[in-house]
């Protein structure tokens, strides 16, 4: 009875190796640029599976052709639409290696991009994919600045960084809450210094006051308020910046060779 399995089980295994071997036979014999047209045909039905795989016997059989090149770049795109974001991110990172300087180069790096920015996780989590996700935009903008994708890049570079400056402040505030300042004071501090144009500046620089006031380093409690008062003089957190300090008898007052004006010198609201 094994044997008998066993045999089955090689027949089916020769018989799919024919298949695929037949498989490739037969698209051998079909030129690069009929089969990137069907493979485009394919995708634009809605049929990524089969699709993708005349792109890939584009780029087997015709290794460095002008079909392969358009292939690797729709390889990459077809990944991305189907939501496999690691074969999209390594297509077009092979792409970007083979042909830098192709007028592809920027779709494949926006490809790359938004990859990473598709898999940002929430708040609570690592922030490991958005910082990849800013990286590559970063990239993008950098090296071709004046492309299609530039713009939606600048606008997903600034949603990535508010949003690992979000992760900071709940880093910081959980520390706030369990009364380890210096902790929290570190966390709110790379926000201060790395994203001060993100929405989360203002509630920073309140943080700031409370902790340092809780450890009895007014003068710093006082830039901190100061700071937020000049720049944010409408928000609602310099009203409990300035209402905690008057709790102690204290006002407001910048000492400009403290870190924190230090980190706003030049500073200009968005």
């Amino acid at each position: 009875m094994k044997r008998s399995v066993f045999a089955l089980v090689s027949l089916a295994m020769l018989a799919a190796c024919s298949s695929n071997d037949a498989d490739k036979l037969a698209f051998q014999d079909v030129p690069a640029d009929q089969l990137y047209n069907e493979a485009l045909v394919l995708l634009n039905d809605g049929d990524y599976k089969e699709g993708m795989v005349k792109l890939q016997e584009v780029d087997r059989l015709h290794p460095y052709s002008e079909w392969a090149r358009k292939s690797l770049v729709m390889l990459a795109y077809a990944n991305y639409q189907r939501g496999r974001y690691e074969e999209a991110i390594n297509a077009a990172q092979r792409y970007l290696a083979l042909y830098p300087g192709h007028e592809d180069a920027p779709y494949a790096q926006y490809i790359i991009g938004n990859s990473y920015f598709r898999q940002i996780p929430d708040i609570t989590r690592d922030q490991e994919m958005t910082q990849k996700a800013l990286a590559a935009m970063d990239e993008l903008v950098r090296n071709y600045p004046d492309s299609e994708y530039a713009d939606d890049a600048r606008h997903k570079i600034q949603v990535t960084r508010d949003q690992l400056a979000g992760k900071e402040m709940e880093v910081g505030r959980y520390y706030l809450e369990r009364d380890d300042y210096l902790a929290a004071i570190n966390r709110f501090r790379v926000v201060v210094e790395q994203y001060q144009q993100t929405r989360h500046i203002e509630e920073a620089l309140f943080r700031l006051t409370e902790a340092y006031y809780a450890i009895g380093i007014i003068p710093e409690a006082q830039t901190a308020a100061a700071v937020l008062g000049h720049n944010f003089p409408d928000s609602r957190w310099y009203k409990d910046a300035y209402s905690l300090l008057k709790t102690g008898g204290y006002e407001p007052s910048e000492n400009k060779r403290s870190w924190i004006s230090r980190s706003f010198e030049g500073f200009n609201l968005l």
